[in-house]
């Protein structure tokens, strides 16, 4: 923009009724900004050609157009809004995915109006550094990837496809838009719904995260929009929902797949309408959230079985970002191998992290990894307690070896065998109590080594055949001190 930092952002307000115009131009005065009004679009695109503008809203339907068109002729250089009808949600979404920032209806929410003009005006100073925004409460691979540092926004590697998730984040924060992510599980998820609200003008506001998998279904409309005292038993003080908690920023839906029917279908009228009834209230309350939603399954497919709506589907996955599997950025692998061991390092207490010489890195790149960054970091963490302390080598890894899918060249980790991965004397257990029960016969040993030699760590380590540095490391895991 030309416009000096310190001057009065200068907005200009297209719509063809005298009256709507003059009251979006009198709230924005007296927020403090300058304003041009145009009742059409061609007087809207003489203006627009003639200065820059820091922010515009424009009526969907004009005399000789669409507001649509100002939306895909201008929305790259400029935040534009759009007014819509009331109820006229599918023209509201159309809006959102021709690159609208965000939208109000008819009649016009002033104080709806207000954050959003307050949003858009932000994206005039850059955004704080990502890193400051995202909380160290990201799941596995959101730290993995994080560890990085540098230009990478947080999302390491240089792979095609995690460079071009790098720039649709850039693109998707100076939007309103939802956005709904699809991925396996483990890809970095959560951390790209978290770097899109660092790099946005709600960074300064909360980002609440909630897995929709983990509430309880008789639960889930206090939690989403609060309650009221004396509203059901148990009921002993007013509570604030995940909604109000998120006023201002980011509400992630987790695993937004989970959710049942009969909540979707409240959660479609609370993103529709902007608004939320908490149980027992006599009246809904505005909110201003962005929703990112997410999940591992595929919502078309639901859709198309009757197990999601369709109509939340569409508001909800108004654009769709992919989070790429580790095996389709194999050439990452070494880069955030690094990354992770370095954290690690730092976390335990380890000094200078463990290298991998070659045959651990190859066996690495090789490896279709179904568990994604999560698996790749559970990998390392295991093969720090088994290498000696300053390389870890491809026995120390110990992945399981990988068969090609059945019609393709792909490869996944074949099932171990029991008889084969269990040692000898080791008592048959379920597979879900197998490393529970390894676990458990590592603190006995540990412990069992360190009475023998009066809780000396250095003779311990000697007697159990491993480094200082790994017992010490081993230690602290298990949580024998």
């Amino acid at each position: 923009m030309s416009t000096a930092p310190n001057a009065p952002a200068l907005a200009l307000i297209v719509d063809d009724e005298a009256d709507i115009r003059e009251l979006v131009e009198l709230t924005l005065m007296r927020m403090g900004l300058r304003t041009q009004a145009a009742g059409d679009l061609a007087q809207a695109r003489e203006l627009l050609s003639a200065q820059s503008f820091d922010f515009c809203i424009t009526d969907m339907r004009l005399p000789d157009g669409l507001g649509l068109e100002l939306v895909r002729e201008y929305s790259g250089r400029l935040p534009i809004a759009v007014i819509t009808a009331y109820g006229n949600a599918e023209m509201a979404v159309e809006s959102l995915k021709a690159g609208a920032f965000d939208f109000v209806s008819k009649p016009v929410d002033l104080g709806m109006l207000r954050k959003l003009v307050d949003s858009a005006l932000k994206l005039r100073a850059p955004a704080p550094p990502a890193a400051a925004a995202v909380t160290p409460a990201a799941a596995a691979p959101a730290r993995a990837d994080a560890a990085s540092g540098g230009d990478s926004g947080g999302l390491l590697g240089e792979a095609p496809a995690i460079q071009q998730l790098r720039g649709l984040v850039e693109r998707l924060a100076r939007s309103q838009a939802p956005v709904h992510i699809a991925g396996e599980s483990g890809t970095g998820k959560e951390l790209t719904a978290r770097l899109i609200h660092a790099k946005s003008p709600r960074s300064a506001g909360p980002f609440v995260a909630v897995n929709c998998g983990a509430i309880p279904s008789e639960l889930m409309e206090s939690e989403f929009f609060g309650h009221r005292k004396g509203s059901f038993t148990g009921a002993s003080k007013d509570k604030t929902g995940l909604f109000q908690a998120a006023e201002g920023g980011t509400l992630f839906l987790d695993e937004v797949a989970d959710l049942p029917l009969h909540m979707q279908v409240k959660l479609l009228r609370a993103v529709q309408e902007r608004a939320v009834r908490p149980v027992g209230a006599d009246s809904e309350l505005p909110v201003n959230v962005r929703i990112i939603s997410a999940t591992h399954k595929s919502l078309t497919d639901l859709v198309a079985k009757g197990a999601f709506r369709q109509d939340l589907y569409y508001r909800l996955n108004v654009i769709e970002v992919r989070t790429p599997a580790l095996r389709e950025r194999r050439e990452d692998i070494p880069l955030l191998a690094s990354a992770i061991l370095k954290r690690l390092a730092a976390t335990n207490g380890l000094g200078k992290p463990p290298s991998l010489d070659r045959s651990a890195l190859e066996l690495l790149s090789g490896y279709s990894f179904p568990g994604n960054v999560r698996e790749l970091e559970n990998t390392l963490e295991r093969a720090i307690t088994l290498s000696d302390g300053a390389r870890i080598t491809a026995d120390d890894l110990q992945l399981r070896p990988c068969l090609p899918t059945e019609g393709t060249s792909e490869t996944v980790a074949a099932p171990a065998s029991p008889a084969a991965a269990r040692p000898a004397g080791l008592p048959v257990v379920g597979t879900g109590a197998l490393d529970a029960h390894v676990e458990e016969l590592e603190k006995q040993a540990i412990r069992e080594a360190l009475e023998k030699t009066r809780w000396n760590k250095t003779k311990a380590a000697e007697l159990l055949g491993m480094s200082f540095r790994s017992l010490r490391y081993r230690i602290k895991k298990l949580g024998i001190e």
